[in-house]
């Protein structure tokens, strides 16, 4: 594979840089009709059009046999329009009768990844480097808001954090609470609740309840049980406002989204508007690039550190 093609490929050296650091999931391929991310031993292509998906399936059997890997399955997933036509992703190739749930490492934490489980397969790749600010931020109390399956409950409960994850989903929390006892975490300082985050705020802030590090990586798009719409770009600073009650003085907030219409000069914007309104006062400090992601690709991601 060569000139123009290539270029859409990570580089060998930068696979090397990933098993030394005992990492074992990252973007392979980044295309504007598709991608490609690496589970250990699994690919999975999530893929715009028939046409992408065939043209990447061929790019991949290329780049692997340059690169010296073997994969041992790959699965298809197909990137909709609309979030209500998300199907889980399909076997392309590898053994069928195999089971859909493995174990990928990310910096020698252990995090369970399931094909069958839904359309996400269990772990964000492009918050990598966010779960790494957690752990060298060592927080005391962890806060974390659309939780799904708790990566940042884990990393931070590695440093001996309390965490509370919340998320909408049982599933995903259950599966959140796989992720502590697959690094060997007990579970009896942390908690998990299914609720809606914009319901659970108020009464941890009547409650007294405080955190020194909040996560807050909601989803574009989203509607409760009670039938009430999410939409990122007009909901996200009542959800800022609101965690900002919860917030100790010192504290470290992470603001993220996937939403391509905003930005992190956006997220600042926001983030200085809920500031100014709460009389507060913070730095902010943009995510760390990711080095198998081209700029525009993965969330958008801004920590606002409290003075």
């Amino acid at each position: 594979m060569a000139g123009k093609r290539m270029k859409d490929w990570i580089d060998f050296g930068l696979v090397r840089d990933f098993a030394n650091e005992k990492t074992e999931a990252c973007r392979l391929c980044t295309k504007a009709e598709g991608w490609v991310e690496r589970y250990g031993a699994d690919v999975l292509v999530s893929y715009k059009t028939e046409i992408a998906r065939d043209d990447i399936l061929r790019e991949l059997a290329q780049w692997a046999l340059l690169a010296n890997v073997r994969f041992e399955r790959v699965f298809g997933r197909f990137l909709p329009k609309q979030n209500a036509e998300r199907l889980p992703p399909q076997l392309i190739s590898g053994d069928p009768a195999a089971s859909l749930r493995s174990t990928v490492l990310e910096r020698q934490v252990c995090y369970a990844i399931d094909f069958g489980a839904g359309y996400s397969s269990g772990l964000f790749i492009d918050q990598r480097e966010n779960r790494q600010f957690v752990r060298r931020s060592a927080p005391r109390r962890l806060l974390n808001c659309f939780a799904y399956t708790c990566s940042f409950s884990v990393v931070a409960g590695l440093t001996g954090a309390e965490t509370l994850s919340i998320d909408f989903s049982k599933k995903s929390l259950h599966r959140g609470r796989d992720n502590f006892m697959l690094n060997r975490l007990a579970t009896d300082r942390h908690r998990f609740l299914v609720d809606d985050v914009l319901a659970v705020l108020p009464r941890l802030a009547r409650k007294g309840e405080r955190f020194d590090m909040i996560i807050l990586d909601p989803p574009t798009f989203s509607r409760s049980r009670t039938g009430r719409a999410w939409q990122v770009e007009r909901d996200f600073e009542k959800l800022l406002l609101t965690a900002l009650e919860v917030a100790q003085r010192e504290a470290k907030i992470l603001l993220s989204t996937n939403c391509t219409r905003l930005d992190e000069r956006a997220l600042e914007v926001m983030g200085r508007f809920c500031l100014k309104a709460t009389r507060r006062a913070a730095q902010f400090i943009r995510g760390v690039p990711l080095p198998d992601f081209p700029p525009g690709a993965g969330a958008r991601s801004v920590w606002m550190l409290l003075r």
